[in-house]
């Protein structure tokens, strides 16, 4: 988008929204005169990119519409109506549902998943705390699924039951234990009885 366009489609939301030069100008932070110089002497040529993103949200507009560049696509993960159970309980995966969740696929590369092995899950109960809280949304690589000899959160199903706890491998043996210190010790279990899901690789929490 070119300056003219810029300042057209600026001008449209201003008038939209009732703005004046002398709003603009407060809304991010400049000079009284700022704005209306960029408006009517294109000083400067192009709004700076944090001015633009500024005005994005203040409109509730995409940045795309004022110059910047395209939204990017989110990746499709499913999010399992189904709680891996951080104590006793779970519901069993013949309970589950799917609903969709959107996740940047900037974040899945960082994280080194495919969006076609990720999986996001509730978390219910206290076992894993403090690492992880009843309620939060884990996101589970299922590409992950053979633990080392340094401890990891894993989710794992035990009759029909998700569960996510800590793992470690120890030789062909592997340590499963919760990180609450009021629930049992780490047990040690051979490596072949326990199903892994995926391993635990990111994590959503509401700060209340």
């Amino acid at each position: 988008m070119d300056e003219a366009a810029q300042r057209a489609a600026i001008a449209d939301l201003m008038a939209e929204h009732g703005e004046s030069h002398a709003s603009i100008s407060r809304l991010l932070g400049r000079n009284p005169a700022y704005f209306q110089q960029y408006m009517r002497r294109g000083s400067p040529r192009l709004l700076p990119e944090r001015d633009r993103a500024l005005l994005a949200r203040y409109f509730g507009v995409g940045e795309d519409r004022l110059g910047g560049p395209p939204p990017s696509a989110m990746a499709a993960v499913p999010r399992l109506d189904i709680d891996a159970a951080a104590g006793a309980g779970g519901l069993s995966e013949d309970e589950v549902r799917q609903r969709p969740a959107s996740l940047d696929p900037a974040l899945l590369r960082r994280l080194g998943v495919r969006a076609a092995a990720a999986s996001m899950i509730r978390v219910l109960g206290d076992s894993m705390e403090p690492l992880l809280a009843d309620g939060d949304e884990i996101l589970v690589d299922r590409d992950r699924r053979t633990p080392s000899s340094r401890v990891a959160l894993f989710v794992l199903r035990s009759d029909g039951v998700l569960n996510v706890k800590s793992l470690r491998a120890i030789g062909r043996d592997i340590e499963i234990a919760s990180a609450n210190p009021a629930y049992p010790p780490p047990r040690t279990v051979p490596g072949e009885s326990v199903e892994i899901v995926g391993r635990v690789v990111w994590l959503s929490r509401a700060m209340l």
